[in-house]
């Protein structure tokens, strides 16, 4: 026999006694990634403390807020705002943060109030070292073998607000958003800022290309498993890059002999040195363009330096995820201190997500 059709009824339960914990299935992704955040997270309640007076009314739990940005990179969530709706509804997303059926979300302007905290501590930097941590002690990290690289991080700034240093009132005509004309008009960083973010800096990837106000953003990847073990955002300088990656370097604080993979930008007698006097052997890419490069027949003969320059590659997934999957094409703040808030926080969830795919916290 064929069943009865069902009635389509609208009616709302009065009570519910499923919680988000058993919304979720056991197999969900995010189940392994939410036991190393919490792992992490309980390193840092000594910080946490440190940060919030001991009276008061009580606040948003750092932790909460922490989760949730991870989600922001996780699912390629645009804004805070839609963040706080995403979790009001989204069971998942309740269930990650740490919020029950019935509990009331925040605002998203609560993010902005409790980031100058956060920033204050250092607490992305801090998270970011404790998910490390629970790489390092699974053996999941070389000690020996390195990757640098660097790419462009568009500003949230127009090219409107890129005006002379000595301009005092903005263009007139047109309103919110009047009409400029930068044809025949000769802008470099000596004689003009930007007015919306003046951290950013005019910049071009390559020839022929457009030049837009940036920032770099920099990762230093072991080449093991592919993982971040150090990253920081800088002005976007001619030679930001290569400075960057002696920081990432002396960020390390080891003492024994490492390689160092980096494509050709690097190929310079200053960065060459920098590394060799570092105890560093510069895997750099040659770049011969109408100069002689700085790494010698004996380095391109190795084995190992083809082997770096094949793996240092891969560095280009963890950029490629972190602009496309965790939204980082563009700056969602202006100034570089928040930018490298958000910079390093997603690196931290690259290093989570693939934690996870390498099979850590899987029980």
């Amino acid at each position: 026999m064929w069943p009865m059709r069902g009635a389509d009824i609208h009616q709302d339960g009065l009570f519910s006694t499923v919680s988000p914990e058993q919304r979720v299935p056991k197999d969900h992704p995010l189940r392994p990634i939410r036991r190393m955040v919490d792992q992490a997270l309980k390193e840092l309640d000594a910080d946490f403390d440190a940060l919030y007076a001991h009276m008061g009314r009580d606040s948003i739990p750092p932790e909460k807020l922490l989760r949730a940005q991870l989600l922001m990179a996780f699912y390629t969530i645009r804004s805070e705002r839609l963040l706080v709706e995403q979790i009001d509804y989204n069971l998942l997303f309740r269930w990650f943060v740490g919020f029950s059926m019935d509990d009331p979300v925040w605002h998203h302007s609560t993010f902005t109030k409790n980031r100058d905290r956060l920033l204050a501590g250092d607490v992305a930097r801090t998270f970011f070292a404790r998910v490390l941590d629970q790489a390092r002690a699974a053996d999941l990290l070389s000690s020996e073998h390195f990757s640098v690289d660097g790419t462009l991080i568009e500003a949230l700034a127009s090219h409107k607000s890129y005006r002379p240093r000595d301009e005092d009132a903005p263009p007139s005509g047109g309103g919110r958003n009047p009409t400029v004309d930068f044809r025949g008009q000769k802008r470099c960083r000596e004689t003009h800022v930007s007015r919306t973010d003046p951290d950013a800096l005019l910049y071009r990837k390559s020839e022929g290309t457009t030049a837009k106000l940036s920032y770099l953003g920099h990762l230093l990847m072991e080449n093991r498993h592919g993982l971040i073990v150090e990253s920081q955002t800088s002005q976007a300088t001619g030679t930001a890059e290569r400075e960057a990656g002696v920081e990432l370097v002396d960020a390390l604080g080891g003492s024994h002999r490492i390689t160092l993979g980096a494509d050709k930008n690097y190929d310079t007698q200053g960065f060459v040195a920098a590394m060799r006097g570092r105890n560093v052997t510069p895997h750099v890419a040659q770049n011969t363009a109408g100069r002689r490069s700085a790494i010698d027949g004996r380095t391109i003969g190795h084995p190992g330096y083809r082997t770096s320059l094949t793996i240092r590659k891969r560095i280009e997934e963890c950029f490629g995820w972190l602009k496309t999957i965790a939204g980082l094409r563009k700056s969602r703040f202006v100034g570089r201190e928040k930018l490298d808030f958000q910079f390093v926080l997603s690196a931290a969830a690259y290093n989570l997500v693939r934690m996870r795919n390498l099979g850590l916290a899987a029980c």
